[in-house]
């Protein structure tokens, strides 16, 4: 049974919603506890499943203006609200960024032996395991619901998870006797977390800047040449969201067409290729003489 487009993305909102109490519960487990024992990598990995959380909310902002139908003000629709949005989070990483290079330095000049106890392992497993129950759920209701927030969301969790591991592998050293390797992996999951915030921006400007969405045209081209009564296919320009992609062409077709002609084979050009390219919300045909 075929679910309303206002059901699906409140599926993925308490999708979301229970991801982030996730999220933020593990976020606070760990910045508690390190701080508690002045473990900084751990209260690091804290911040960013602290930022996880923050992507999280953004999802939800996103999801809830891009749910909303097209009106007079907003011909195309809503969804660049999402892609908006993520600018947002990236900001709030580059501030968690360089709070915790600083932290780092300043742990170097003058160290702080953490206090590591079995507590502290227990701790980051659990976590560690939480992290991956969450990735494993919502990667697969991303697929399920085709939702690319979750499914990319899900792709940031497994980075947290990496760095999970290393923090893990921080507090062994630690025990082993090198506590200077704590603010050396603080400052490396900086730049993990300087890392996503890049890939953040780089994705959204793309979409922003209405950077070409599908490079190879040629698919487009051969889709619009199947269509009987075209004769050749050129200026092809595409720009949107992956899942919310704009095309326009121009096509030539026999100058004495009749005009009836001409537009159903307009018409057939663009549900041809939103059959055959997921993704694509609306094609512009430009009709020429040949």
């Amino acid at each position: 049974m075929k679910i309303s487009l206002q059901a699906h993305y409140n599926q993925i909102k308490r999708i979301l919603i229970w991801i982030l109490v996730l999220n933020w519960a593990v976020a606070g487990t760990k910045i508690l506890y390190g701080l508690l024992t002045h473990c900084a990598s751990m209260t690091a990995d804290g911040f960013h499943s602290l930022a996880d959380g923050a992507s999280n909310i953004v999802g939800l902002i996103g999801i809830s203006l891009a749910s909303q139908p097209r009106d007079a003000d907003h011909p195309y629709g809503h969804k660049k609200y999402e892609t908006f949005f993520s600018l947002c989070i990236a900001g709030l990483l580059v501030i968690v960024c360089l709070n915790l290079i600083e932290e780092g330095i300043r742990r170097l000049y003058h160290p702080v032996i953490p206090q590591i106890d079995a507590i502290s392992f227990i701790v980051m497993v659990v976590t560690l395991s939480v992290n991956l129950l969450v990735m494993k759920y919502e990667y697969k209701k991303g697929k399920i619901l085709q939702s690319d927030i979750l499914v990319s969301d899900s792709m940031h969790t497994r980075a947290d998870i990496l760095t999970s591991l290393s923090v893990i592998v921080t507090l062994v050293m630690i025990k082993l006797g090198y506590p200077i390797l704590d603010p050396i992996v603080t400052i490396i999951i900086a730049l993990f977390i300087a890392r996503a915030a890049f890939h953040i921006v780089q994705q959204s400007s793309r979409v922003l800047c209405d950077t070409a969405v599908i490079i190879d045209v040629k698919r487009i081209v051969d889709i619009v040449l199947s269509i009987e009564g075209v004769k050749t296919c050129h200026k092809i320009r595409t720009r949107g969201r992956p899942d919310d992609i704009y095309i326009d062409l121009h096509v030539q077709v026999n100058p004495g067409m009749h005009i009836d002609k001409a537009h159903k084979i307009s018409y057939m050009i663009e549900e041809t290729i939103k059959k055959n390219i997921p993704g694509v919300t609306d094609v512009v045909v430009h009709m020429e003489p040949a």
